[in-house]
């Protein structure tokens, strides 16, 4: 089995590939990624000259650079990870999102339907399904909850999504798609909220926090995500969009707050900002059909979850600190870019 992995020098597609390596060590991967602010090279650094890896950098909506990277693989299986995926970033400009998200969506389609790709497989987002009220608990997304993003990134996502139904059902191809709830864990790109507050709170910095702090969030640990995925490609129906959610909804200032509990810091580091433009009030995922169909529950307790990320961030200072000032994107180019 060959698997390309784009996005893999990512949160979520690092996470993977080191999931995939202890699962399936005779899979080959492939990793793409354009190392854009977000891919850090030194997060693959475990697995970087191994045996049945290999890493290459392109940017997934370069068509030529894509067409000759799947002629000369072959993958049987693709599963897409990379996007720009910093609603602030996507307010700021919109322009990127649709490039990187929606073009390179439809680029790694095109190559995948030329090339016979076996399985394809859409990684994408509940923000796809706009908010839900906060008074409203029992309301949840399902996977017949109707598009209806806020945020350019969120459309831009959504765009993707449909772009993979119309290309299944229009050229029968075998693509499944995955709405995961909000990720934390190991490797996340500090300028997220949890790595964010874990950075300032340890170097005694405001923990910036939007408005009144009380927009809910479905908070899954990043491992769970990878197993759901993996199941998906074993058994998932093609055609199928399946939710994957932690079915742990908490409010983003309890969130803040257990980050200090953790780290015995004052609360008082706590300083509400002015609130995100159209920022969602509550995400929640019901995800009882990826659990009857394929058997799949979420393994890991937030708290268990929690306390593992905030350790993993203290044990690994250097690779975020080197993030927050910016040397992190040199690593590229003075460990690889001449040989």
């Amino acid at each position: 089995m060959k698997m390309l992995i784009t996005g893999g020098a990512g949160f979520i597609g690092s996470n993977f590939i080191f999931y995939m390596r202890r699962m399936h060590p005779d899979y080959d991967l492939v990793c793409v990624d354009k190392l854009t602010y977000a891919g850090n090279m030194e997060t693959l650094a475990p697995v970087m000259g191994q045996p049945r890896f290999t890493f290459v950098r392109a940017d997934i909506a370069d068509r030529a650079a894509m067409y000759a990277l799947f002629e000369a693989e072959k993958p049987d299986v693709v599963v897409n990870f990379a996007a720009e995926s910093h609603v602030d970033r996507s307010i700021e400009a919109p322009a990127v999102f649709l490039q990187t998200n929606v073009q390179g969506t439809q680029v790694l389609l095109d190559a995948s339907r030329k090339t016979g790709v076996r399985r394809y497989h859409q990684v994408s987002t509940d923000e796809v399904y706009g908010d839900l009220p906060l008074d409203r608990p029992d309301l949840f997304f399902t996977e017949k909850t109707p598009l209806r993003a806020s945020s350019p990134y969120s459309a831009s996502k959504a765009g993707a999504d449909l772009l993979c139904g119309a290309y299944q059902r229009t050229y029968d191809m075998p693509i499944t798609i995955s709405r995961c709830s909000n990720n934390y864990g190991p490797y996340q790109f500090p300028e997220k909220l949890i790595p964010l507050m874990i950075a300032n709170a340890l170097e005694g910095k405001p923990l910036p926090v939007y408005g009144d702090g009380l927009n809910v969030r479905d908070w899954l640990y990043v491992e769970d995500h990878c197993a759901a995925i993996d199941l998906i490609l074993e058994k998932g129906r093609v055609g199928q969009v399946y939710n994957i959610g932690g079915h742990n909804e908490q409010h983003n200032i309890d969130i803040v707050k257990a980050v200090l509990h953790i780290l015995d810091k004052p609360e008082s580091l706590i300083t509400h900002v002015t609130d995100r433009k159209g920022h969602d009030r509550r995400y929640a995922i019901d995800p009882t059909f990826i659990h009857d169909e394929l058997g799949w529950l979420p393994q890991t307790a937030f708290e268990d979850g929690i306390a593992r990320t905030v350790r993993w961030y203290l044990d690994n200072k250097p690779w975020w600190e080197k993030i927050v000032s910016g040397e992190y994107r040199d690593y590229y180019e003075r460990m690889y870019a001449h040989r």
